[in-house]
């Protein structure tokens, strides 16, 4: 019998406080979601988490308040980055939950009435995960991955070609503001051609867009400081950084391992930034010998 107290007072009010911040994430994504039949699934899903946290409520006798912070990341995760993003990873929370459930004593003979429901949710969070999308929103993050090795490339062979921050900096904006305009036309017809449904124009700004971002990441640098080897030292951390999102992304998305990703990426990025770092030191010695 101290058994189960013990567990109460430890664990008891932990899964309660976790039942009621699921209920309010997916309240939450309940509204943004498209489509009567999936909006109805998230809602019911979110009614069960209600139910769940009165079960332990009945336990504990105790009022909790939700993690708003991981209702409000949740929000921020799904209106950033899409909402698959956001019910992928509220996929891989049902599991956690689950694999959690499974592992309790059995105390309390709601448990396994939880743990079906629990099973229940990642099935119908499954159904509203349409395989085109998911293909769709990968392959566009794969396009900015290959952008980003391409970029990184870019920058490092004006930086060690030109060896002066301020022409590298209007090079390499130049360069990468012609390649979003040229990916955002290519996302549009894309778009258009792949998914009538779709809207072209909205996935080409995004697409431009971001690539815009991804240049502005790189480039930035360079305006602040005048020393090159200082400039692509930060450059080359901040693809780094953006590699680590994207692999953690695809991942997500695909249900695919992110370490092996991470590093497959990251050893392009460096091996393309020796070959651009070498060309761009030949250029560099060639044109010196030229003059």
């Amino acid at each position: 019998m101290k058994k189960g107290r013990d567990f109460e007072s430890r664990e008891a009010v932990i899964f309660q406080r976790n039942e009621l911040t699921d209920h309010y994430i997916y309240k939450n994504l309940a509204g943004r979601i498209t489509g009567v039949k999936n909006r109805r699934i998230m809602a019911q899903i979110a009614d069960d988490e209600m139910r769940h946290y009165s079960i332990w409520k009945n336990y504990t006798q105790k009022d909790v308040s939700p993690r708003r912070v991981k209702v409000w990341f949740y929000a921020f995760v799904s209106s950033v980055f899409g909402l698959l993003f956001g019910i992928k990873l509220m996929e891989k929370s049902e599991k956690k939950s689950h694999d959690l459930y499974s592992r309790i004593p059995g105390l309390y003979k709601e448990i396994n009435g939880i743990i079906r429901d629990e099973e229940e949710h990642e099935q119908a969070l499954l159904s509203l995960l349409d395989e085109d999308l998911m293909n769709s929103t990968a392959s566009l993050v794969l396009g900015f991955n290959n952008a980003l090795v391409e970029m990184i490339g870019i920058v490092a062979g004006l930086t060690f070609a030109l060896q002066d921050s301020v022409l590298v900096a209007l090079t390499a904006s130049v360069a990468g503001l012609s390649a979003a305009v040229a990916m955002g036309a290519s996302r549009f017809f894309s778009e258009k051609s792949d998914m009538p449904g779709g809207s072209p124009f909205r996935a080409a700004v995004s697409a431009g867009f971001a690539y815009i971002i991804i240049v502005a990441l790189l480039v930035f640098p360079y305006l602040l400081f005048s020393n090159i080897f200082i400039c692509f030292g930060i450059t080359l951390f901040s693809a780094l950084c953006i590699t680590g999102f994207f692999s953690f992304y695809i991942a997500v998305c695909r249900n695919r391992p992110f370490r092996s990703r991470f590093f497959e990426v990251i050893g392009l990025v460096v091996f393309v930034s020796l070959i651009c770092i070498l060309a761009g030191y030949g250029i560099h010695f060639g044109y010196g010998m030229i003059r």
